[in-house]
């Protein structure tokens, strides 16, 4: 069979602000590629056709006719919330030219609303719940569907669910993703600036599943179930990437990559004892981390270290990501920075419970810590997040797919006057970091290693300052927020 598996744009930025996200952060669409690698290795003809590629056009009829010159028999669409109106509307252009192809939609946003997609969107043949390798594979050949587990589909004009797809039990099976599908790869695609020292980089993701249930996290995909790469296929796929592609970078996206030590201190062996010339980047969680382990990161090429941090309001962080403590905060920080690694804090504004004085208090937090990096989200509740269930107790939610990207406020908490109030202290606290003398000056003293991030960001500075003044608060009535006092007793 002949597949094309669709990465749709979506909307990357803020409604009325060029999107540069791009320019910024182009990640791989690392769940299509290994859809692609599976499916190809069962003798099926697949292309990848990524709508956020540095050669891929803004306009959804090109990328139609992109799609549809491969000549498909089915067509596959994995759509994040805010992506999957874009999907869409490629998939009633792609029905309307060619109505003999087959239209299935799987990831995120489809796992956790489910059938409902399939009596709302009428374009739409096929919906892939959890994981695709093995649904998409029985139906590329040519099984049954009503014998496909994991399979939503349409029987005598009425929506039919399958029986659940059992998790692939050994990901070691698992070919490594089609990077070679994606056009312009690796050149054309970036990690965050100032992430990373060496180029050209790319992402990895090693485990899926995560075991703890924090309020905002949608775990529709993959669940509560870890399951995890061994040490030697990581390396592996690392060596591949390094002799392959060139790569020198890579951001691994594992929610919980230290959660078994035993395999990443195997891991840190190895790339000790057989060094690919390569550094990257992980997150961690508090509580899976010891001295013995940063330190073997360290040694093994590790460069940052992210920690979900989310709120530095201790009543929010018992309520969102409950068993994480300010105090355990602040020692992981220092014992990642101890060991000569950056360490980068990750947040979220606007959670339910959200007041302004919990705001001022995790700015404040933030600038204690005397992180190398951070990353403000604006609190996003999407479907399959436990605290969906009762956002609309907590506040005003404007459930708008196209703005649900963690860069837009759509839900404003009922301690919170408004969205504009929201915004700006959020771009209050944002310019507080960056303008932190303590952080220009550690910035400072490293920004030559940066000189890639540098040369990007001058090829591309009229986006750049575009991005910049995205976080100006426009002009008009001032809100007391409080943000630049500094911390109180």
């Amino acid at each position: 069979m002949r597949i094309v598996l669709v990465h749709p744009a979506g909307s990357n930025w803020m409604p009325g602000k060029k999107d540069v996200s791009a320019t910024a952060n182009r990640m791989a669409p690392l769940g299509l590629l290994s859809i692609a690698a599976y499916l190809e290795r069962d003798g099926h003809t697949v292309f990848v056709h990524d709508c956020l590629g540095p050669k891929a056009s803004p306009e959804p009829g090109v990328n139609v006719d992109a799609i549809l010159s491969r000549k498909p028999d089915l067509v596959g669409f994995s759509a994040t919330t805010s992506g999957f109106p874009d999907g869409y509307e490629m998939a009633c252009r792609i029905k309307k030219q060619a109505p003999g192809v087959e239209i299935i939609f799987g990831g995120v946003h489809v796992s956790a609303l489910g059938a409902r997609l399939l009596e709302d969107f009428d374009q739409i043949d096929y919906l892939c719940m959890n994981e695709g390798e093995q649904t998409l594979a029985k139906l590329a050949s040519g099984t049954n569907p009503a014998q496909i587990p994991g399979l939503i589909r349409r029987e005598n004009n009425r929506v039919v669910e399958n029986p659940g797809q059992a998790f692939l039990p050994d990901l070691d099976a698992l070919p490594f993703p089609t990077y070679e599908k994606l056009a312009g790869f690796p050149k054309g695609y970036n990690l965050p600036l100032f992430s990373y020292i060496k180029a050209p980089g790319a992402t990895m993701v090693t485990s899926r599943g995560c075991p703890y249930q924090c309020s905002y996290c949608d775990r529709s995909v993959f669940k509560n179930r870890f399951r995890y790469n061994s040490a030697e296929y990581i390396y592996e796929h690392m060596r591949y990437m390094r002799t392959r592609f060139g790569i020198r970078h890579l951001n691994i996206y594992d929610d919980l990559f230290t959660l078994r030590r035993d395999r990443i201190a195997h891991l840190c062996d190895l790339l000790a004892a057989k060094p690919l010339d390569m550094q990257f980047n992980c997150a961690v969680r508090v509580g899976h981390t010891d001295d013995e382990l940063l330190e073997m990161l360290k040694a093994a090429g590790c460069l940052m270290v992210s920690l979900g941090i989310e709120t530095g309001d201790p009543d929010l962080l018992e309520v969102h990501k409950p068993g994480v403590y300010l105090d355990a905060v602040k020692d992981t920080v220092l014992r990642i920075q101890a060991a000569r690694l950056r360490a980068k804090g990750l947040f979220m504004m606007g959670l339910p419970g959200e007041s302004v004085e919990s705001i001022r208090k995790t700015s404040d937090f933030v600038m204690s810590l005397g992180l190398d990096d951070m990353n403000m989200a604006k609190f996003t509740p999407f479907h399959g997040a436990p605290v969906w269930k009762t956002i609309a107790d907590h506040g005003a939610l404007e459930e708008d797919w196209r703005k649900m990207n963690c860069l837009n406020f759509v839900f404003i908490p009922s301690e919170i006057g408004s969205r504009q109030v929201l915004d700006r202290l959020y771009n209050e606290h944002v310019k507080r970091f960056y303008s932190d003398p303590c952080w220009r000056k550690k910035f400072t003293r490293r920004l030559w290693q940066h000189r890639h991030s540098l040369w990007r960001m001058a090829r591309h500075l009229p986006d750049m300052l575009s991005a910049m003044r995205s976080f100006e608060n426009p002009p008009g009535e001032k809100v007391r927020s409080d943000l630049t006092c500094g911390p109180r007793a």
